[in-house]
């Protein structure tokens, strides 16, 4: 997955106001209590980033 594709899914998800500010600010366990921004910089994936985001948030199916 492009970074491109993931950011317009975090805004699809989020809303384009709220996705960055809940990039930089949600630790979540599963990036191994990093943020978004924090597990793009260590060199996640963004499909993995984006399936960690989708478990935890519970995005539904369908906008995965």
């Amino acid at each position: 997955m492009r970074l491109t594709v993931f950011w317009q899914r975090m805004a699809e998800h989020f809303g384009a106001g709220y996705a960055d500010t809940f990039a930089r600010d949600h630790v979540m366990s599963d990036l191994g209590g990093r943020t978004v921004h924090e597990a793009l910089d260590a060199g996640w994936e963004a499909k993995d980033v984006w399936r960690v985001v989708c478990a935890t948030m519970g995005v539904p199916a369908e906008n995965r």
